[in-house]
């Protein structure tokens, strides 16, 4: 399995606030079955600026920590990039950085207020040659209201990637119904834990996969925390299933 979402790298946002954190963190993954972890620390303007090249520092300090407790686990650079107009910008000026180097580029949305200029972010990093990668779309509240927004960017190529605990409701009832309808409805096409100071999720995982049982195929589940993550880290292109536009209400039937 490839954890797609993590901030264990010590030090740079509201992760893991030491490098002997970081180090439990990457024990618990390898014990929950995690080969390979995308490191994603946040990069938000005035707030998480930490630079490409003190991440990559402090991720060799990781892998030499890994070496010395035997920690069998790759580890591969990315951002998680709050979304701004010059997004593109800290990508070509090497500030903030697409996953392992590739053309896929992870970024968030605010919780609560959806942004005005979304589709000009997405249309400006397709236009540099990005592939745009939106994390967590289950927990952000117009999401929730409304799953159907995300039809549009799915046309136009956007992938999106979900949180292990919102499958089980560690942000809320209303989080775990939308990942749910979202997952089956063919909407998200990688899994992570988002995982920051606390490793509770990687003891969960055994939960998450009976779970997610009950909504796609095991061959499903496979592409979501697997083989669609490989296909990034090799800068490939993914096969993606087509979206079923969710019927407002049938959800909440099934579900609640």
């Amino acid at each position: 399995m490839i954890d797609f979402h993590s901030h264990i790298v010590p030090e740079v946002d509201d992760g893991s606030d030491s490098i002997e954190n970081s180090v439990r963190l990457l024990k618990e993954a390898k014990k929950a079955g995690f080969n390979a972890i995308i490191l994603t620390p946040h990069y938000m303007e005035d707030y998480y600026e930490y630079p490409c090249n003190e991440i990559s520092d402090r991720i060799d300090e990781l892998e030499e920590r890994c070496k010395e407790e035997n920690i069998d686990i790759m580890l591969y650079q990315a951002n998680e990039i709050y979304i701004t107009n010059s997004i593109v910008d800290l990508l070509e000026d090497n500030i903030a950085t697409t996953i392992n180097n590739s053309k896929y580029v992870l970024f968030e949305l605010p919780m609560n207020n959806e942004p005005a200029n979304l589709l000009e972010v997405v249309y400006n990093l397709k236009r540099a040659g990005k592939k745009p990668i939106i994390a967590h779309p289950e927990r952000y509240s117009y999401i929730q209201k409304d799953p159907n927004k995300l039809l549009e960017l799915l046309e136009i190529g956007v992938l999106f990637q979900s949180n292990y605990g919102s499958i089980l409701g560690q942000y809320g009832k209303e989080c775990e119904k939308t990942v749910k309808l979202l997952i089956k409805n063919n909407f998200i096409h990688f899994l992570g834990t988002d995982v920051h100071k606390n490793g509770q999720i990687y003891r969960e995982m055994n939960e998450v996969k009976k779970e997610l049982d009950k909504i796609v195929s095991k061959e499903k589940i496979e592409d979501l925390m697997d083989y669609n993550a490989r296909m990034v880290l090799k800068d490939e292109e993914i096969d993606v299933d087509s979206p079923i536009p969710i019927k407002q209400g049938f959800f909440q039937k099934i579900f609640s």
